[in-house]
């Protein structure tokens, strides 16, 4: 035995062996745990979360946009639809470099500076996991020229959508709106998921107010993808719903007829059903082509629309506030009779001028000699100033503002599309409030004819007139006749909402005024006999001249309406409702800077009325010669008749307003109209709401016992009647 063998200790080394051996043993055995229960809880677990997560890796979920819901007219006729589209969409989340992307791709489809603008302005708006779109409205050889260079482009894609159009274009532009781009405010006041996979928003008119009915639900499609986020194939598919159909109040054909009958006027017509509030006809000319709208309107063309002077964007039927002229005297007329201050038998003598006590300063009469003696009914019927001066003042302006009140001036009508302004009501508090003084007398006088302070729009005119021939009830205006789902085919009516009643009156007073608004229309004498003498049907109506620019002392005459500049002629207007005894129609026409209601307004609302109530125009003008369509109800033209225009709700196919209405749909559609790419777009909100219209003229204030403040004290209000 050498000294390396004694030295060895045999059981110390088989006991640190057997040692070492068990703890390795136990850390194995720890490690195997450890692996075993790791596994357990990924397979086990956690293996709902993780296998969803596996197929998130391999699965997407594509949001699926309804189908916007279609816009009828009351008979049937489309006015919104849509037309299949082929769009480039770009998913932020697949793309490493969107600039690079994007410097690749303009080439290839043509991209404009405006193009990639629009669209980084969408992809600051929108989730990294959601497609944007980069262009719309592909050609088939846009399409064939990314198809062949699409593996060059990762997170690109084309999809095929829809793309709205408005089949009248301008023509009801105001009324219908258009849909556009959703901005940051849009996204701050909606419901995100509401909208996925949606791009676009009502922005303007019906398509804004309705835009809940028309937007439908977002279904989703799953694809299997690949690792570069490729779709290899559909797993599953959840529909959403379409959204619903709406049929508007709106008559198309009525539509064109009155665009067509203002010729080249600038103006707005509002036409109601006095029966069940439904608007009929709501024009304001110049209108504006709203597809450029739809994707996105180039700077250069917004700015034109807006430096236009003819402001296509300005709606004269909500927005536009005018004096009221002469159409004011049937409703100084009732206030009269209901105070007791005039009556059918009350005379005066009508010289040509007026004079308030301890004043020189003349108010005229638009005819310079005067009427000679009259009672009240031809007082209206030849729209005497000097008769309503001395009503004014003796009604005073607290009764004249409690019963204008009554009839709806002064606050918006409550019509089913935004941004309709509430006009003014002048009275002695909103002249305290606004303008820190008190009110004078002379002030009272130009209420009486409709001048001064008074604001009113178009449709506050009709509904007003609407009013007046439902002796006292009468429906809040709305547009939507009816709503229509497209999956049932069940159509629900939209019920008409009762105005708040007027206080009770005597019948009288509402047949009186009538009677007189009769003699304007079949009377000679009266100041719209030419449009009514030959009317197969009783048109009660009221002419009306709003002037804008006042008249000096100086001046016994007003000037030529040709010598005029255009910015400073009178506006014309003209009210009316027909059948008189049975109302169908009342409607308010406004022809800006036009001359005289009588002579041009009037026209305009006879040709629609006659397409109303006869189905063709009877009256012709150089405007809009008669249209060669065979009348309804059998009335020949030239023949005898006794046809007073009335056809009861039955006997035109039309249910009550609360149920669903009988509406034919036309089983053939109209082509879609062309769509447009524009450069440089932008995206505009809503053009009508950010329209700023010119500030209007301050009224002319009235001569007073104490001198006005701040007026000229040489100025009068031109005489306003018509001829």
């Amino acid at each position: 035995m050498n000294s390396y063998d004694a030295l060895k200790d045999l059981y110390e080394e088989k006991r640190n062996f057997s040692s070492r051996v068990l703890v390795a043993a136990i850390v194995l055995l720890l490690l195997i745990l450890l692996l075993i229960a790791r596994l357990a809880d990924l397979q086990v677990l956690q293996h709902d979360y993780y296998s969803t997560r596996a197929d998130d890796n391999r699965m997407r979920v594509v949001p699926m946009p309804p189908v916007r819901g279609l816009i009828y007219d009351r008979n049937g006729a489309l006015l919104a639809q849509n037309r299949p589209s082929f769009n480039l969409e770009v998913t932020r989340e697949q793309v490493e470099d969107l600039d690079a992307l994007l410097e690749q791709l303009t080439p290839v489809m043509g991209l404009t500076p405006g193009d990639i603008a629009r669209f980084k302005d969408r992809v600051r708006k929108t989730p990294r996991y959601r497609g944007v779109p980069l262009r719309t409205n592909l050609n088939p050889e846009e399409v064939a020229r990314f198809e062949i260079n699409r593996y060059n482009f990762k997170g690109v894609d084309i999809t095929a959508g829809l793309s709205r159009t408005y089949t009248m274009g301008p023509t009801a532009s105001h009324v219908i709106g258009y849909v556009g781009g959703i901005s940051e405010a849009d996204y701050a006041k909606l419901n995100e998921r509401d909208y996925q996979g949606i791009n676009q928003i009502g922005k303007l008119g019906v398509e804004k107010s309705h835009e809940e009915e028309l937007r439908g639900t977002p279904g989703a499609r799953i694809v299997e993808a690949n690792a570069a986020g490729r779709p290899l194939r559909e797993l599953e598919q959840r529909p959403g719903a379409p959204g619903r159909n709406l049929y508007l109040s709106l008559d198309a054909r009525l539509q064109n007829i009155a665009e067509r009958a203002l010729g080249e006027l600038d103006g707005a017509i509002a036409a109601i059903d006095p029966q069940t509030g439904e608007v009929l006809t709501l024009v304001s000319k110049p209108g504006f082509d709203p597809h450029p709208f739809v994707e996105g309107i180039s700077t250069k063309n917004y700015r034109a629309l807006q430096n236009d002077p003819s402001r296509p964007l300005y709606n004269r039927a909500l927005q536009g506030t005018f004096p009221p002229g002469s159409t004011i005297k049937p409703f100084m007329t009732f206030a009269g009779l209901l105070y007791g201050e005039t009556d059918n038998n009350q005379r005066v003598t009508c010289n040509g001028t007026y004079y308030l006590p301890n004043s020189s300063r003349k108010f005229r009469c638009h005819k310079r000699t005067g009427h000679g003696s009259l009672d009240m009914p031809w007082a209206l019927a030849k729209s005497c100033d000097i008769f309503y001066y001395q009503l004014a003042i003796n009604l005073g302006i607290d009764r004249i503002d409690e019963v204008m009140e009554q009839f709806g001036f002064g606050k918006a009508t409550g019509i089913d599309v935004p941004n309709e302004r509430s006009g003014l009501l002048p009275s002695r508090a909103w002249k305290r409030r606004v303008r820190k003084e008190p009110w004078f007398p002379g002030e009272t006088l130009n209420i009486g004819i409709g001048q001064g302070y008074w604001q009113i729009t178009p449709l506050q005119m009709a509904q007003a007139t609407a009013r007046l021939a439902m002796r006292g009830g009468g429906f809040e205006p709305h547009l939507v006749h009816a709503i229509e789902d497209p999956l049932t085919g069940n159509i629900t009516g939209v019920p008409a909402k009762p105005l708040p009643p007027m206080p009770e009156r005597e019948p009288h007073e509402y047949d009186d005024v009538i009677a007189a608004m009769e003699l304007v229309t079949h009377s000679p004498g009266g100041t719209a006999y030419r449009i009514g003498k030959d009317s197969p049907y009783r048109i009660a109506s009221k002419t009306g001249t709003a002037q804008v620019a006042g008249l000096s002392q100086a001046d016994e005459d007003a000037p030529e309406l040709n010598a005029t500049p255009k910015h400073l002629r009178d506006h014309a207007w003209f009210i009316a409702f027909a059948p008189t005894d049975k109302p169908r129609i009342a409607i308010a026409v406004l022809a800006e800077h036009a001359g005289h209601g009588g002579s041009v307004a009037a026209p305009v609302a006879r040709q629609i009325m006659d397409q109303y109530l006869l189905g063709k125009v009877l009256y012709a003008t150089a405007s809009l010669p008669a249209t060669p369509d065979e009348p309804a109800a059998a009335v020949e033209e030239g023949a005898e008749t006794e046809f007073d225009g009335f056809v009861t709700p039955s006997e035109r196919g039309l249910p009550p307003p609360a149920t669903a209405p009988l509406l034919t749909i036309p089983a053939q559609r109209p082509p879609a109209a062309a769509g447009e790419n524009p450069a440089d777009a932008i995206a505009v909100d809503d053009a009508e709401a950010g329209f700023q219209a010119p500030p209007t003229p301050p009224p002319v204030q009235g001569d007073s016992v104490n001198p006005p403040s701040e007026d000229d004290p040489t100025k009068t209000p031109a005489p306003h009647g018509d001829h």
